[in-house]
C-alpha cells in the first residue's frame, strides 16, 4: 500500500494522468511548435533568455542555480535554506566539512549538482559517510549545492510572473509535492510491495533501479519507506495541483521575495513548508531552489488533469515569458544567442549524463 508524505487529508486520486509518463518528445512537441511560432512572430527564438537577464540563458538551461541564489538581497536571503558550493576534486570529504562548518552548516545536507533539472543526481546525505559516497559518486571538476535539509514534510512549486515596470507580480500555479511511501506487512520483499501498489506497479522502471541490493528486502509489519526523495514527478513524485491554496498573503509574500531577486520576471520557487495552513498565510516555508524561464508550471502533473488544460497553461505561460522577454529586449537586454543557447544546452545534457541516480 502507498500512502502520501504529508499530514493533510488524502483524496482518492487516479494513480497517474494518462500522459504524465508519455516520451518527452510526445508530450513537448506541441509545446515546441508553439515556441517556434512565438519566435517567428517576436523575430527571435530565444527571446524569454532575456526575461531574466542577471542568469545565465534567463534560467532557460545550463545555468547554475547558485547564480540566482547568489543575487538574491537581504529580505529573500533570509527566506532561502543556507547553501555552499563545492567542486569535485581531491579531499572532497574534508573540504566539504570544512565548508559547511564555515557556513555553520551541519549534517544532515541535499547534495544537489549546480547544473542539472528534474531533480537528477540530488542525494541525501544524513551522516558523514553518506556525504562521502555522496560526493564520491559524481565525476571530479563538477560544482555541487550543498544545502541545509528543511525538515518541513511538505514540498511545493509556485511560478510567479512579474511582468517589467509593474509595481506587484503574481503567483500563477501553485504544485503541491508528494513523496509516495510503500507500508510493510511482514511479508512482502520491496519488489513484491512496488509491483502490488496501484501507482508503483505501472511504473517500477522509475523507482527499482535506485533501490538495487535493496529491492528484497522486507517491511516490518507497519514500516514505512519512502520510495523517492526528489520532488520532481519524472522520478516519481506525486504531484498535485495546489492553485486553492494561492492567497493574497502567500502571493504578497512571494510577490516580496521575488522582486528582492533583481531583475527577475519569470521562473518558479521550489519551497518546502510546515503546514497548508502555514503556507496560505505565507508563513513557515524556506526556499530550496529557483528556476528561471526553463521552468514549468507543474500543476499540470496533477493526475487529474486533462491534457487539453496542461496545454493551455502551457501555451499561457510561454506566450508571457516571449512577451516579457520583448519588453526586457526593448530596454536594452540581449537575449542569448542560439548558438550560445546551444552551448549551455550541451553542457547540460552532458553534466547530467554523468550524475549519479538520485534518492
Amino acid at each position: 500500500m502507498t500512502v502520501l508524505a504529508t499530514s493533510e487529508p488524502v483524496v482518492s486520486r487516479p494513480p497517474i494522468s494518462s500522459f504524465e509518463f508519455w516520451p518527452d518528445w510526445l508530450f513537448y512537441l506541441p509545446v515546441v511548435l508553439f515556441w517556434i511560432l512565438l519566435g517567428i512572430r517576436h523575430r527571435c527564438l530565444s527571446l524569454p533568455t532575456a526575461a531574466n537577464p542577471v542568469v545565465e540563458t534567463g534560467g532557460l538551461c545550463g545555468e547554475r542555480k547558485s547564480t540566482i541564489l547568489d543575487r538574491a538581497g537581504p529580505m529573500a536571503a533570509a527566506w532561502i535554506a543556507p547553501y555552499v558550493v563545492l567542486t569535485t576534486a581531491a579531499d572532497d570529504l574534508g573540504r566539504a566539512l570544512g565548508a559547511l562548518a564555515a557556513a555553520g552548516l551541519a549534517l544532515p545536507i541535499v547534495v544537489k549538482p549546480n547544473i542539472g533539472c528534474n531533480g537528477t543526481g540530488v542525494r541525501l546525505a544524513e551522516s558523514v559517510e553518506a556525504l562521502a559516497a555522496a560526493l564520491e559518486a559524481f565525476p571530479r571538476g563538477v560544482e555541487l549545492v550543498l544545502q541545509e535539509l528543511v525538515n518541513f514534510e511538505g514540498e511545493a512549486g509556485i511560478f510567479y510572473i512579474r511582468e517589467p515596470g509593474a509595481e506587484f507580480g503574481r503567483v500563477t500555479s501553485l504544485t503541491l509535492k508528494q513523496a509516495p511511501i510503500l507500508v510493510g506487512d511482514g511479508r512482502s520483499t520491496l519488489r513484491e510491495l512496488i509491483l502490488q501498489d496501484e501507482r508503483s506497479g505501472r511504473i517500477p522502471d522509475i523507482y527499482m533501479p535506485r533501490l538495487v541490493g535493496r529491492l528484497d528486502h522486507v517491511l516490518r509489519p507497519g514500516e514505512p519507506f519512502r520510495l523517492v526523495f526528489a520532488g520532481n514527478h519524472c522520478k516519481g513524485s506525486i504531484f498535485s495541483d495546489g492553485r486553492q491554496e494561492i492567497t493574497r498573503a502567500l502571493s504578497a509574500r512571494v510577490d516580496a521575495i521575488m522582486r528582492d531577486l533583481p531583475d527577475f520576471h519569470f521562473g518558479r520557487m521550489d519551497v518546502r513548508f510546515e503546514s497548508r495552513a502555514a503556507l496560505r498565510a505565507g508563513e513557515g516555508f524556506r526556499i530550496i531552489e529557483v528556476n528561471g524561464v526553463g521552468s514549468e508550471a507543474t500543476h499540470i502533473w496533477d493526475p487529474e488533469t486533462r491534457i487539453w488544460s496542461a496545454y493551455r497553461d502551457q501555451f499561457r505561460h510561454y506566450r508571457a515569458a516571449f512577451e516579457i522577454g520583448a519588453e526586457m529586449r526593448r530596454r536594452g537586454n540581449r537575449p542569448t544567442p542560439l548558438l550560445e543557447l546551444l552551448s549551455f544546452w550541451r553542457l547540460q545534457r552532458r553534466l547530467m549524463a554523468s550524475y549519479p541516480l538520485n534518492d
